[in-house]
C-alpha cells in the first residue's frame, strides 16, 4: 500500500534537490560512464556465478509455487516499439498508481523532480512540498516496520513449515555464492580497475590504502557511515579534492555493484522457484538491465531495497507474496554488499581521476609527496 507514494516523493524530492549537479562538468559526465560501465561488469559477472552453481538445485519448486501463487504473463504481442512505450509508460495517469506499473512510476517521479529541480526558485513551495512529503511517508513506513518483522518473521516460518530444511538450504547456498562473488569482485575485479587507472603503481597504492574503508563497511554495514572513511583514503591514493568530494558522496547513492549483483542473485532466485528459464537470451538481457536498475537506481531510493524487490516482481510478474523471499536475501547479504558498494567508490574514484586529469596523474600525486 504504501509503495506508490513512497517511491513518487522519495524520488522526486531526491531530484528536485540536486541543485549542484548543474556544476559537475566533465566530472559528472566521466563519473556517470565508469558507474554504468562496472555496474554492467558487475551484473555480468553476478548472471555468470548464478549459472555456475544454482543456489535452489534440488528444492521443491512446485511445493513453494503452490504457496506463492502463479507468475503473470509480461510477454507483450504487440511491436517492439510498443512494446518499449509500454515498458516505461502508462496511458492514462491513474495507472502510475498501482504497483503493478513500478517501473513507470519510477520514470515519471524522475521527471516531476527534474522539471521541479530545472524551474528553480519558482518551484521552490513545491520542492518543499515533496520534500515534506518524503518525510511524512517515510515517518509512516517507519510505524509499518515496528510490526513488518512479524509478518515476515511469520510467513517464514509458514515456508519452512511447509518445505522443511530445504528452502533453508536454498538460502544458505545463495549466501555461499554471494560470498564468493564478493571475493572474486573485490579482489580480481577492484585490482584490475586500480591497476587500469594507475599501472602497478595504481594497484599498489590501492591495497596499500583499501583495508581501512573495507573494515568500516564490513563494521557499519552502510555505505553512508563509510563517506568519512573513503574520502579520506580516496585522497591518501591519489585521486584530488574535488573529484573525490564529488564521487565518494554521489557514489554512496547511485554506485552500488554489491547490490547489482545482489538484483541478479534475487532475480534468478525467483526464476528457478517459478520455474522460468534464465538461459534464453532475452531473460539474460532483462535479469543484468533489471538487476542494473535495481543497484544503480534504487540506491538513491530511501528505503529503496523495498522497492527494488517490489519491481523485480512487478516487471517479471511474480506474484507479490513472493516479496519476502527476496527481502530474506536481501538481508542475508547486506554485509557483503555493502563491502562492494563502498570500497568499489574508492577504485572508480581512481578510475574517473585517471580519465580527469590524464595518464600521469599518479606520478603527479607522488611527486607532490
Amino acid at each position: 500500500m504504501i509503495l506508490v507514494p513512497l517511491v513518487f516523493f522519495s524520488i522526486s524530492s531526491a531530484i528536485a534537490e540536486m541543485s549542484e549537479m548543474k556544476r559537475l562538468g566533465k566530472i559528472m559526465m566521466t563519473t556517470l560512464i565508469v558507474f554504468l560501465t562496472t555496474a554492467f561488469i558487475a551484473g555480468i559477472i553476478g548472471y555468470i556465478g548464478v549459472r555456475l552453481f544454482n543456489p535452489i538445485h534440488g528444492v521443491n519448486v512446485d511445493t513453494i509455487k503452490g504457496l506463492m501463487g502463479t507468475v503473470k504473463d509480461t510477454s507483450v504481442k504487440s511491436s517492439g516499439l510498443e512494446t518499449l512505450v509500454n515498458t516505461f509508460t502508462v496511458n492514462d495517469f491513474y495507472h502510475l498508481l498501482s504497483k503493478d506499473n513500478m517501473l513507470q512510476l519510477i520514470i515519471f517521479s524522475i521527471l516531476m523532480g527534474t522539471a521541479a529541480s530545472a524551474t528553480g526558485k519558482e518551484a521552490s513551495a513545491f520542492t518543499k512540498f515533496l520534500s515534506a512529503g518524503n518525510v511524512v511517508v517515510m515517518r509512516m513506513v517507519k510505524y509499518v516496520m515496528y510490526y513488518a518483522p512479524i509478518g515476515l518473521g511469520c510467513f517464514f516460518a509458514n515456508i519452512i513449515g511447509n518445505l522443511g530444511p530445504q528452502i533453508a538450504a536454498g538460502y544458505l547456498r545463495s549466501f555461499v555464492l554471494y560470498l564468493g562473488i564478493t571475493a572474486f569482485y573485490f579482489f580480481v575485479m577492484m585490482s584490475l580497475y586500480a591497476f587500469i587507472a594507475g599501472g602497478k603503481a595504481g594497484f599498489t597504492i590501492f591495497w596499500k590504502n583499501v583495508s581501512a574503508p573495507a573494515v568500516t563497511a564490513i563494521a557499519t554495514s552502510s555505505s553512508a557511515a563509510s563517506i568519512p572513511v573513503n574520502l579520506e583514503y580516496s585522497k591518501k591514493m591519489g585521486v584530488t579534492e574535488d573529484i573525490a568530494n564529488t564521487i565518494i558522496p554521489l557514489g554512496a547513492n547511485t554506485h552500488k555493484d554489491g547490490s547489482v549483483i545482489g538484483g541478479v542473485l534475487k532475480t534468478t532466485f525467483l526464476f528457478a522457484v517459478f520455474g522460468k528459464d534464465i538461459t534464453s537470451v532475452n531473460n539474460m538481457i532483462m535479469i543484468i538491465c533489471v538487476s542494473f536498475l535495481v543497484g544503480v537506481v534504487m540506491g538513491a531510493i530511501p528505503g529503496g531495497g523495498m522497492v527494488a524487490e517490489t519491481l523485480i516482481c512487478s516487471i517479471f510478474g511474480f506474484p507479490m507474496a513472493a516479496l519476502p523471499l527476496i527481502l530474506i536475501i536481501t538481508t542475508i547479504i547486506d554485509i557483503p554488499a555493502t563491502l562492494l558498494n563502498s570500497t568499489g567508490n574508492t577504485a572508480t574514484a581512481m578510475l574517473v581521476t585517471r580519465f580527469v586529469e590524464g595518464k600521469d596523474w599518479l606520478k603527479d600525486f607522488m611527486a607532490q609527496k
